[in-house]
Parts: C-alpha cells; structure tokens; sequence
C-alpha cells in the first residue's frame, strides 16, 4: 500500500473502530499530599467531592476573569494522589499556574509530562486487550472506548497504533477541540460548549467561576465553536475567514490534512445557526462548506 492508502486505512479503523491511538505526547501533572483534593476542589471547575479512586473527570482550571487557562482531564489515584493529563506542551504550564495557588497547603505538584503516557482506544469491539492492565495503570472509560494511563515504561504493547495524522483528521470531525489550536485564554468555557461536562454550577465557588455562572443563567456568548463539512474548492489553512452573505463571521481554527480531509473547526457568530452554507476566503483561495 502507498503512504496515503495507509492513512486512509488508519482513519477508516479509527472511524469504524476497533483502534489503538499513541497519546503519550500529552501533558501529565502529579498533584500528591493530604491537601490534594481540598487544594484542587477550590480551583478547578469540577465537583471532585463524588469522585472514587479510579475515577476520572473533565475540567478547567481558569483564569480569575473566567477565561480559559487550562483544559484537563482529572483521575483521582487515591485519596491523596492525583493525575491531571492536559494537551501536548501544556505540563508545565498547568503545574505552574496550579503552584501559583499552592499556599500553605500540604500537597506537591509536579509536572510528569514524559514519564507518564498514554494509549487511548477508539471503538469498543476487535481489538485485543491486555487480561491483566499492568500495576500503576489506569483504565479511563472515554465516549468513544477508553484510555490507559500510567508510567510510559509500563504501558502494555497495543501495536500496531494509528498515523497521528489520522487521527488528528478524526478528531475534527468529531468537533473536539484541543487547546491551543481551539482553545486558548480568550476562550469563554460556553463558546467551546465545555461547561457541558467540564463545569459544576452547584459544587460551591472555584477560580474563575462568576463569569461562567453569569453567562449560564442570564447571559450569553457571542460566539461558538463549530464544526466545518462538506468543504467543496481549494482546501482552507487553519485561519481562513468564514464569510456569509459578503460579512466575515469567524475564523478557522483546525484543519483536517489535505490528505484526509474531513472538515474543519472554527468560531462562528452566535446568530449563524447550523446547518447553513458558507464561504471560506484566504490569501490565494476560497471554497464552499456548511457549517
């Protein structure tokens, strides 16, 4: 096969499913003490309060102003330990900005980015498992099958693995965005819709929480990320303008490879509702889509 039937197949398995992903590119930060918990629920967006040990949850560390910080992923280990995986490059950033709060309380962060890693399955049928998951790691269940997370040194061996490209052509389709590229401190939690799994409104008060909670019940974003098909014409870099009726109305801000081109993401006026067709311009080109 050439290297671009091979990326087809690779985004045909992760579509279909059954199949296994590399994510030990990821961030990974350590929070370990008898403070950990109280620590943490007082910053972070989620109510950690319900969580067991061994159980994970999407949420935000944000910014006094509510605005966007970091995106994570919380797995509470035990009682005192606490694994916050974040994007690619995004470790020591998320370890400082949690350090910076970190007065007088018992609990040591640490930014493990490169010794802790990740495999994450896509698709819940075919795809041999180990019996045992080895000790230190942990099963996360995710929406679309689940993850394991632990030292890079004793994951178990889930080859073959898909071409990052394919899934990176994957993820946009399924409009799931990653910081920075979608998400970045401008982003309002509401306007990438992550205070749907990511925010607690009843948990009590956390960093960046008054805004959040003003848009919720009686305010609103004047933008949303969306999803970009269907794209007919040249294919669009990451920041070309989306224009309806002659009036640019936001910007792109992933874009599938051309090699597998399954769409884009982008921040559109709230006022476009989708489904509706527009236009997409850049320097040297322009295309049709719908959003």
């Amino acid at each position: 096969m050439s290297a671009l039937e091979d990326l087809r197949a690779d985004l045909a398995a992760v579509r279909d499913g059954p199949a296994w992903v590399d994510r030990s590119d990821r961030g990974f930060v350590t929070v370990t003490g008898p403070d950990t918990f109280s620590f943490l629920q007082a910053l972070v967006s989620a109510d950690l309060d319900p969580l067991g040990d061994g159980d994970a949850v999407h949420s935000l560390l944000l910014a006094p102003q509510g605005k966007l910080d970091v995106d994570f992923r919380l797995l509470r280990v035990s009682g005192e330990e606490a694994w916050l995986d974040c994007a690619p490059g995004l470790g020591a950033h998320l370890a400082a900005s949690l350090g910076r709060y970190r007065i007088r309380v018992k609990a040591d962060v640490a930014d493990r980015s490169g010794d802790l890693g990740m495999v994450s399955r896509v698709g819940v049928e075919g795809v041999d498992v180990p019996d045992d998951v080895p000790d230190g790691v942990h099963r996360i269940e995710t929406a679309w099958g689940f993850d394991l997370v632990g030292p890079r040194i004793a994951l178990p061996d889930v080859a073959p693995v898909v071409d990052p490209l394919a899934y990176e052509a994957w993820r946009i389709e399924q409009a799931i965005p990653v910081q920075p590229a979608d998400v970045d401190e401008t982003t309002i939690p509401q306007e990438a819709f992550l205070e749907q799994d990511a925010v607690s409104f009843t948990k009590g008060c956390f960093i960046g929480q008054e805004l959040v909670c003003r848009i919720d019940t009686r305010g609103h974003v004047n933008r949303f990320l969306r999803r970009i098909a269907d794209i007919e014409g040249d294919w669009p870099p990451v920041g070309a303008e989306i224009v309806v009726d002659g009036k640019v109305v936001g910007a792109l801000t992933s874009v599938a490879p051309a090699e597998l081109p399954t769409g884009a993401l982008g921040y559109v006026r709230r006022e476009v509702q989708p489904p509706a067709p527009v236009e997409l311009r850049w320097d040297g080109g322009t295309a049709r889509a719908v959003i």
